[in-house]
């Protein structure tokens, strides 16, 4: 279907990729994976034709079609949304824009052409073309009523969604998308996952979102030190069972048929839980890939984020009462009366993101709240790490003087201890020297990260956190959070975080709360909450 050859991609003295050779074979999903700046952006590019390799080719089997999800989100502005999505079809579009031209002009001369291209028209079923494009973007959650506004004036959150279904449109053989969920809602996610679990052909994907990976991969394709390899399996099939290897290769009293059971045992585990799985069209062609010989420990580091308290909370953590926001007149949220519990990790959430940054704004004595109050328990510390960090990394010093602004001891104020704690955070040697207004937003997460464990706070307030980090550091991030003895008020667009954290659910709206101790899925599958909730926004 799609076959990279000898692919090699130099910038610089820099080597990107080196004499890649992968296959990418109809009915499979693969998931790219690799380290941020291992390249997966810049191969989807390749694949696409936007970009060339250095040397090497990329081959399409002669016939079919490439739909790639597109990145330029003011490209289609003088056209209609409906027509955008048409445009995903290349030469459909292309052979009813000529009819169209063909009819204004109707003459004898050019009435065998018209002929001709309807003949092709009506074997690419272009007569339902409107009608599926129109179905294709309800489904996405764009009203009807804007399939004939201009791209132009399309709010940008829109805008990604009607390119979502362009690259969609037509069924097209080889479907090439870079982080399709994001600015997505958690229903639109879950539309998309079915759909594409379900999908027949080859589909490549980029994508920070472990839950959405685990949904639609029957395969990960991992980018490490220049090579691309193919793994069987879902992200978290790859990740438990290249940790699981790693464990065994440092094993070495244990004989190789021990090693060899006890990966079959894990693979019998995971397979028994994912039938039970609702996509099961993906999953079940994935499940049949599974193989021990495949494999292999990973090189990948992740981050030791390990949240220590310095104290344990008592009883009582927070109360509010009667709390009330707004933003320009428009009402954020209001009468939000809530008792916050010890050990409660509560998913914060709203369909809009100011309410719930306002929210800790005003926890944090940020901002003050329209009406209402809060009290904290005078056993808890608190730490927050806000969405947007830039107040945090004003001053021009190095990471060693900035992290050393939260030590508490003269053991942590030293050198030594200061650089080991970066070190454990991916900060190794001389990185542990860069200014703070050099870091991308990956790093500045992490060294915020780093301040709120050396806080040793017992109540962790996030907004956004998994924002700009690769998935190793999600992984760790969310495994630490699983484990954290404290609590927890959070607000996330990683779904696999909300439902492995979250054990209480909190949705702030502009008439009223909905407040329930449940599970991110349970919540979001509930057809009487489903009901409140439309309630509670209209």
């Amino acid at each position: 279907m799609l076959t990279v050859s000898n692919l090699s991609v130099q910038f610089g003295k820099r080597i990107l990729f080196d004499e890649v050779n992968a296959t990418f074979t109809q009915g499979n999903c693969y998931g790219i994976i690799g380290a941020n700046g291992a390249g997966k952006s810049t191969f989807l590019k390749i694949i696409a034709g936007d970009i060339d390799p250095t040397s090497g080719h990329v081959i399409l089997e002669p016939g079919k079609r490439m739909s790639v999800l597109n990145q330029n989100h003011n490209m289609f502005d003088e056209h209609t949304v409906l027509e955008t999505v048409l445009m995903g079809n290349k030469v459909l579009f292309a052979i009813k824009k000529e009819m169209d031209e063909l009819y204004a002009d109707y003459s004898d001369e050019n009435a065998d052409r018209i002929g001709e291209l309807q003949l092709k028209f009506d074997e690419m079923n272009g007569w339902n073309a409107d009608s599926d494009a129109a179905s294709m973007l309800s489904n996405l959650g764009i009203s009807e009523d804007l399939h004939y506004t201009l791209m132009g004036e399309v709010e940008p959150k829109l805008k990604v969604r009607v390119l979502l279904a362009q690259a969609l449109f037509g069924n097209p053989d080889v479907l090439v998308m870079d982080e399709p969920t994001n600015d997505l809602d958690f229903e639109t996610i879950g539309w998309l996952e079915n759909f594409l679990a379900n999908y027949e052909n080859t589909v490549l994907v980029v994508s920070h979102d472990r839950h959405f990976l685990d949904a639609v991969c029957t395969h990960i394709s991992d980018i490490d030190f220049g090579k691309i390899n193919h793994f069987s399996g879902n992200y978290t099939f790859w990740y438990e069972s290249s940790q699981l290897a790693a464990k065994q290769r440092a094993q070495q009293n244990k004989k190789a048929e021990e090693k060899k059971a006890e990966l079959e045992e894990f693979i019998r585990r995971f397979s028994a839980n994912v039938a039970k799985s609702k996509q099961a069209t993906s999953r079940k062609k994935m499940i049949e890939k599974l193989n021990v010989n495949d494999i292999k420990p990973s090189s990948r580091r992740y981050p030791a984020i390990i949240f220590d308290q310095e104290r344990e909370a008592g009883d009582q953590i927070l109360n509010i009462k009667g709390l009330e926001a707004s933003s320009e007149g428009e009402i954020l949220f209001k009468d939000v009366d809530f008792n916050m519990a010890k050990g409660d990790k509560i998913v914060v959430f709203s369909k809009d993101s100011r309410a719930t940054t306002a929210f800790y704004e005003i926890l944090n004595n940020n901002v003050k709240p329209d009406a209402g109050t809060f009290d904290w328990g005078i056993t808890t510390i608190q730490s927050y790490l806000p969405a947007d960090n830039h107040s945090f990394f004003t001053e021009d010093l190095t990471l060693v003087d900035w992290l050393r602004q939260w030590a508490k001891t003269e053991e942590e104020r030293d050198e030594v201890f200061i650089r080991g704690f970066l070190g454990k955070m991916i900060f190794s040697g001389e990185e542990a020297l860069k200014k703070g207004s050099v870091l991308s937003g990956g790093e500045k997460v992490r060294c915020m990260l780093s301040r709120m464990m050396m806080i040793r706070a017992n109540v962790l307030m996030l907004d956004e956190p998994t924002n700009h980090l690769d998935l190793e550091s999600i992984t760790a991030f969310n495994n630490s959070l699983k484990n954290f003895k404290g609590s927890v008020l959070f607000t996330t667009h990683d779904h696999e975080f909300a439902q492995t954290v979250g054990n209480r659910i909190l949705e702030l709206t502009p008439n009223g709360v909905i407040d329930r101790y449940m599970t991110f899925d349970e919540y979001l599958d509930d057809p009487k909450i489903k009901e409140l909730r439309t309630k509670m926004y209209s």
